[in-house]
């Protein structure tokens, strides 16, 4: 809507205003050709985690008894790949088959992954920003808190808690979420403190806006692109710290299917030089690979496209 004109205004002045130019249209994340690939990545095993159990050939606890002539298997660990019994991957160490364990672990693996960071950051978010607007003791009792979870080693944090509770999958999601809620707290802080110091927020104060106006309105907004980069980097974290504690023994327990316990359940077919045991120990460890690389690099293009900004804030 159009406001009227001044009748003291300098009509020069009124000139140069409508000859300003419009802004810039606004433009969306751009992703580079090794980004959108990367994107079909995560694209693929986010599908996985969803429809993976009912697409795959086999149960995850599933062992391979016959050939593909009925006749009974004696050894079938470690078989290669036979498409006659829809074995495409081959077997593990207990005859089951790897291609199904891989897409049933995708749910596990993703899910458990997906569900800590969110936790990570409804923790991280909202401590981290109430700590950047609130009074220095609120501040400084919970930055002091989350220094020290920091100073202990993710793993050998997650190792006393498991060693007290006993693992279990609700418990992973916990772990996850407490653990990297604590970085996600820092970046927050961080950000909403940059952020209550800028001209427009000081701006909105002048005009009488009210704090929740301001949180809602400003900072949460300017905020939005760092945080949701660093989600991905965080998620990423989170999936290599649920795959390290499965290769410990410590995450996921069998039958359950998890690309880290996959890995360490197989580890000993490298040495022995076993038929198809390459294979049970390979696939696991590409699928934390190709999705955690993939993940980095549309977090990388994101960033790139900010001009390097959103990095600088995160290191």
């Amino acid at each position: 809507m159009t406001r009227p004109a001044d009748e003291n205004a300098d009509p020069a002045a009124l000139d140069a205003v409508e000859q300003r130019p419009s802004l810039p249209p606004k433009q969306g994340i751009r992703l580079s050709p090794l980004g959108w690939t990367a994107a079909g990545v995560v694209a693929f095993w986010l599908v996985m985690a969803v429809i993976g159990p009912w697409i795959a050939p086999w149960h995850e606890a599933d062992f391979i008894e016959f050939d593909a002539k009925g006749e009974y298997v004696l050894n079938p660990s470690f078989m290669l790949p036979d498409k006659a019994i829809h074995v495409y991957l081959g077997t593990d160490y207990l005859g089951r088959d790897v291609l199904s364990r891989i897409v049933w672990g995708a749910r596990t693996t993703i899910g458990i992954s997906l569900a800590a960071t969110f936790l990570a950051y409804g923790l991280g978010v909202t401590l981290g920003i109430t700590a950047a607007v609130s009074g220095r003791a609120l501040d400084m009792g919970s930055s002091r808190f989350f220094d020290a979870v920091l100073a202990f080693p993710n793993i050998m944090l997650a190792l006393i808690l498991i060693a007290v509770f006993q693992s279990s999958i609700p418990l992973l999601i916990l772990l996850g979420g407490f653990i990297y809620a604590a970085p996600v707290f820092r970046i927050s802080r961080a950000l909403g403190q940059d952020i209550m110091v800028q001209d427009y927020v000081e701006a909105a104060k002048a005009r009488g806006e009210g704090l929740w106006w301001i949180l809602t309105r400003e900072i949460l907004p300017n905020a939005i692109m760092p945080l949701a980069t660093d989600f991905g980097l965080r998620l990423v974290y989170v999936i290599l710290f649920v795959s390290s504690l499965s290769f410990l023994g410590l995450g996921v327990q069998p039958p359950a299917a998890d690309w880290g316990s996959m890995v360490r359940e197989n580890m000993r077919a490298l040495s022995s030089g076993l038929d198809g045991g390459a294979l049970a120990c390979v696939a696991p460890a590409f699928a934390i690979a190709s999705l955690a690389i993939s993940i980095n690099l549309i977090v990388d293009d994101i960033s790139a496209a900010s001009g390097g900004r959103l990095a600088g804030r995160m290191s």
